[in-house]
């Protein structure tokens, strides 16, 4: 049985969407799974005993299967879902210009891309919607991201270098896709926490890339002027090395963002923070508390591309020093 997944989507939305290859296994033991995605998403499969073969877009040789799983509703997707051959498909292709599903169960996750009303009142997480799509059973299916001896090492380094006690290390992932400009902790919050957290004794690692990094510079040296000590991983790390340090966290603080689903992948306690994005849609896995602003609903959905100073001082650092603790 040759299987095919298409996901090109962000890193966040691809590691969530591993869920779908235990079950894939289980239903069809003898398969082999070709996962295709963009390049920057490969190193998440690395080590992963459930993929056969990996491809980059763009596709360099025509391509034929049994069964196809398209779980992305973008023009490349859903081209590529109506130019590769399989026996089956399900999931999204293109119809006119635009998405439309192969089969009546995956019409559902559809809608709510959509419906702002569906959205809104959908209490199904996007595992269970993809499980569904795919017409196969959700048993909570969890897969993790598998770190080898190189990201362990690398991680053990970091620790050695910077002189961390681990088991009071707290990770904070500074950032939020700019599609959601309320979607992050406001810094005033944020800085709050530290030093309280910092207080209690705990250490606090910031995560972030480039930009994001580059962005907070100020407020880490207004934290080294209070006499707080922060730890920062490399803005160039790769998702491995991200995941690594991760891996170091007592618990990880953060929006709906790739740090919490590489948080659950990791079975690494997490506390999200929800402001303007749906907490109902997010597997929890036992390890994940849901801190959703009193004023989620006043924006969720439809404003959700707004930014609103109050929506993102409306968690305090209270709130989120209680979890920790």
């Amino acid at each position: 049985m040759k299987i095919c997944i298409i996901k090109l989507g962000a890193l966040g939305d691809v590691v969530r969407t591993l869920s779908i290859l235990p079950a894939l296994k289980e239903k069809y033991p003898d398969s082999e799974i070709t996962w295709i995605t963009k390049p920057e998403s490969i190193q998440i499969f690395e080590g992963n005993p459930y993929v056969s073969k990996i491809i980059s877009i763009p596709l360099k040789h025509h391509l034929e299967f049994d069964i196809l799983y398209n779980f992305d509703i973008d023009d490349e997707a859903t081209k590529l879902a109506m130019e590769i051959k399989a026996d089956k498909k399900y999931g999204f292709y293109s119809e006119s210009g635009y998405p439309a599903a192969f089969n009546l169960a995956s019409e559902y996750y559809l809608n709510t891309l959509f419906d702002d009303e569906l959205k809104k009142t959908n209490k199904k997480t996007y595992q269970q919607m993809i499980f569904e799509s795919a017409e196969l059973e959700y048993n909570h299916h969890h897969c993790p991201i598998f770190l080898n001896d190189k990201d362990i090492k690398y991680a053990k380094e970091f620790v050695k270098n910077n002189d961390i006690h681990s088991e009071k290390l707290i990770g904070i992932h500074l950032g939020a896709s700019a599609r959601w400009p309320s979607k992050a902790w406001h810094r005033e919050n944020l800085e709050e926490f530290i030093v309280k957290a910092s207080q209690r004794g705990f250490e606090i690692l910031i995560f972030g890339g480039p930009n994001e990094i580059k962005g907070f510079r100020e407020f880490i040296s207004r934290l080294e002027e209070k006499k707080i000590k922060v730890f920062v991983n490399n803005p160039e790390n790769t998702l491995k090395e991200f995941s690594s340090l991760v891996s170091l966290c007592k618990k990880m603080v953060c929006a709906d963002s790739l740090a919490l689903h590489v948080s659950l992948a990791l079975n690494k306690q997490a506390i999200g923070l929800f402001f303007c994005t749906s907490p109902d849609e997010v597997e929890d896995y036992k390890l994940l508390k849901k801190l959703a602003s009193p004023l989620l609903e006043d924006f969720f959905p439809e404003k959700s591309d707004q930014y609103s100073e109050e929506l993102t001082k409306s968690i305090s650092a209270d709130e989120v020093l209680r979890e920790i603790d």
